[in-house]
């Protein structure tokens, strides 16, 4: 869930929580990328039965890729083409688990890593060692590590995955084939606003990108809740409001309110992310955030440039990202297609919420599949 610059507030404020996607209006189709509410190919579905207890297909194994040990996860052929899984938080790669079971069954070659800081893979102390640049050159390691010389990959994305992988998209255009990106809209940087500041000003101490900056602090919180409460806490979010977590009420309510596993995450599920950040705890996640503002700084370089790749953009309408800001004008006025000039389909999914990759997999399945086929 993550939030930096994004001209989505009056005044070009940058800011990107989360950039939100809206309908398009008729009447600008044809200077804006369609938006669909069901799948563009409704007798296309890529169904998945996996559950934790059925990973056979699954390979995993440890690469030293950038100067850290990486955990990659992998299905399907060898040989086919690769479709890269960049998750977001609280998240692992096994929140791709059905996804990659189903671009497997046509061919393709899955490849799911534990980003930095996350499950199994290394995670620095530094907290400046979670920038964009560290995160972007992981994956381009990962990416000459997994294809054949010179081959692009597909990009499939979620959260803090879509915004490293827009990234990764405007750093190294030459890596990627085509991107599935999911909740988190390109944000084009602004020159005059630091982002944090902006977030602060515009949603106040209390939002959780705000939160979560000082080093410690909502560790303390956390650890205090536990971290099964915390997880389950981040994953029934279904609320189209932005999240505030103040220290009196973490998660805007009292700890004794019961909270019950959404319909589309098993006890055995929430077992796998629960084992695996009771061992890593959840500052190699929260850094991604502490560097919101730095991120800013050194993508200077890159200020106004477009992201030149072919992209289909998902969000749920009850996404929270989907209902922070302001985003119509940049959607609806072309702003998202003229940053991103070879977008190519909007889907706004309804009665979805954010981690809509596991909650509708099947239909989550069916957009990927039909869209990296034309490539």
């Amino acid at each position: 869930m993550p939030a930096g610059d994004n001209n989505s507030f009056p005044g070009s404020v940058a800011i990107a929580l989360a950039a939100i996607i809206i309908p398009i209006l008729l009447s600008i189709f044809a200077r804006n990328p369609p938006i669909s509410r069901r799948p563009s190919n409704p007798n296309l579905t890529v169904k998945d039965p996996t559950t934790a207890a059925d990973m056979d297909g699954i390979r995993h194994r440890t690469l030293t890729l950038n100067g850290i040990n990486v955990h990659v996860a992998e299905s399907g052929p060898a040989d086919g083409p690769v479709v890269l899984f960049v998750h977001g938080f609280p998240e692992l790669w096994y929140c791709w688990r059905h996804q990659m079971a189903a671009v497997a069954s046509h061919g393709y070659r899955a490849v799911a890593p534990d980003l930095r800081g996350f499950g199994d893979t290394d995670a620095p102390a530094d907290p400046a060692s979670y920038t964009a640049f560290h995160v972007v050159g992981d994956l381009v390691a990962l990416i000459d590590a997994v294809a054949p010389e010179g081959q692009k990959v597909f990009v499939v994305a979620h959260d803090w995955g879509a915004y490293m992988a827009w990234y990764l998209c405007l750093f190294r255009p030459d890596k990627v084939k085509a991107l599935v990106n999911m909740s988190v809209l390109f944000n084009p940087r602004s020159p005059n606003r630091k982002p944090l500041p902006s977030l602060k000003a515009f949603l106040g101490d209390d939002y959780y990108v705000c939160r979560f900056q000082e080093p410690g602090v909502i560790e303390a919180e956390f650890a205090e809740l536990g971290t099964e409460r915390v997880l389950k806490e981040f994953f029934a979010y279904h609320t189209p409001a932005p999240l505030y977590m103040p220290k009196s009420k973490p998660f805007g309510h009292s700890p004794d309110v019961q909270i019950a596993l959404p319909p589309w995450l098993s006890e055995e599920d929430l077992k796998y992310y629960i084992d695996k950040f009771e061992k890593t705890g959840f500052t190699g996640g929260l850094n991604y955030y502490r560097n919101i503002d730095r991120n800013w700084e050194l993508t200077a370089p890159w200020q106004g440039d477009q992201v030149k790749v072919p992209v289909k953009f998902i969000v749920g309408d009850q996404d929270l990202t989907y209902n922070t800001g302001n985003a119509r004008d940049y959607i609806g006025k072309g702003g998202f297609k003229r940053d991103v000039p070879f977008l190519q389909e909007v889907v706004v999914m309804p009665g979805v919420g954010h981690f809509l990759n596991e909650e509708r997999a099947d239909e989550i399945n069916s957009h990927i599949v039909e869209f990296i086929r034309k490539f």
